[in-house]
């Protein structure tokens, strides 16, 4: 959920990106990026493998600098201050923890730099264990007899040991297991929400960025594709790219007859089709359609769109069903996806025939 502001209030941005670009030879890794963050936002950045999300957060963090364009913070132009000049602090996948110190001197390091006495710099430090949630008796227990999870949580600690005003992370939960990294993702949104920070993660896993995120940001190739709130990326995406890289989705292609009705080119059938959200008249089109939103129909049961097809095959999804779909046949056969509630879920069997609907405003429409 995106945080409220006063009413008349509008979220000031921390960090602004205007025509970034990072060039490596002849290739560009960024692509003339203009960018708000707002203060106090949870940001995270999503994209497949090479889309430049970690050398854009490499410029933001200060370890690279920008080729063309300029990064300021609060107003002032950081492209050339070091990392170690600027109140930004970056979480490394692989933690960077000093192995041979104990929690409490990993969480102290930073104050120890600073300069900060031994008694002051203990008590922030057990300070901030309670933050992250360590047990005040791992203060002097060997970073390396905790485990994934903990020292996790001791890499969180030493990072806002330097109180910084923005902190990023680059895959920080990529080596846990499933349940640890679904845990730490709600602490990480709960610590964003009791700190008040400006927090920049990188993922690629949509699943992270979902659940955590004011704002997502998805690139592809260099270029932020499309920045919004995890409801208008999922429900609103702008291209087929987005919409297939935030979830699964159900994809037809339609065209416009002469008389203004859309009939499916991949898919047989007449289809009654929304018009695409960006307002553009389009002659061929493509109707996307997310699994949840796909039902079967029974006899008596209305939909504006249907088509029919055959079970082949049905996965558990803890508290949902998904079924395979097999609709059409020979070179022309293609596979939809329906994911229901297991109140809702069909007898047991297979090759079952059956109808699927759904209607026009539970789809969008994209030109490409």
């Amino acid at each position: 959920m995106l945080q409220t502001t006063p009413a008349g209030d509008t979220p000031k941005p921390i960090l602004q990106l205007v025509g970034v670009r990072k060039t490596f030879g002849g290739f560009n890794a960024v692509e003339g990026i203009d960018l708000d963050v707002r203060e106090g936002e949870f940001l995270t950045i999503v994209g497949p493998s090479g889309s430049g999300k970690t050398t854009l957060l490499r410029m933001l963090a200060g370890m690279d600098t920008p080729t063309e364009g300029n990064i300021t913070l609060h107003g002032e132009l950081i492209n050339d201050m070091p990392p170690n000049k600027r109140p930004t602090c970056l979480v490394f996948q692989s933690l960077a923890l000093f192995p041979h110190k104990s929690v409490g001197e990993n969480i102290a390091f930073p104050l120890k730099v600073k300069g900060v006495d031994a008694a002051t710099r203990k008590a922030r430090a057990l300070e901030l264990m309670r933050v992250v949630r360590l047990p005040e008796n791992y203060y002097d227990k060997n970073v390396m007899k905790c485990s994934g999870g903990e020292r996790q949580r001791v890499a969180l600690a030493r990072a806002f040991a330097y109180d910084p005003q923005v902190l990023f992370f680059d895959e920080p939960l990529s080596a846990l297991d499933y349940k640890l990294k679904k845990a730490l993702e709600k602490e990480l949104k709960d610590l964003h929400r009791e700190t008040g920070k400006t927090f920049i993660y990188i993922t690629h896993s949509l699943e992270e960025a979902m659940v955590m995120s004011d704002r997502i940001g998805v690139m592809r190739a260099g270029r932020l594709v499309q920045v919004g709130t995890p409801e208008e990326i999922y429900g609103a995406p702008v291209d087929r790219f987005v919409s297939e890289f935030v979830g699964e989705v159900n994809t037809i292609k339609v065209k416009r007859g002469t008389d203004g009705t859309w009939d499916g080119v991949d898919v047989p059938g007449r289809f009654t089709v929304r018009p695409p959200q960006d307002g553009a008249t389009l002659d061929e089109a493509f109707v996307v359609i997310r699994p949840e939103y796909m039902r079967f129909l029974g006899p008596g049961d209305t939909a504006e769109n249907r088509i029919e097809g055959t079970v082949y095959n049905e996965y558990s999804l803890g508290s949902r069903i998904q079924y395979q779909i097999r609709v059409g046949s020979g070179a022309g056969e293609k596979v939809m996806l329906v994911e229901l509630s297991r109140s809702r879920a069909l007898p047991p069997g297979a090759d079952r025939a059956v109808t699927l609907g759904w209607d026009a405003a539970d789809a969008f429409t994209l030109g490409s």
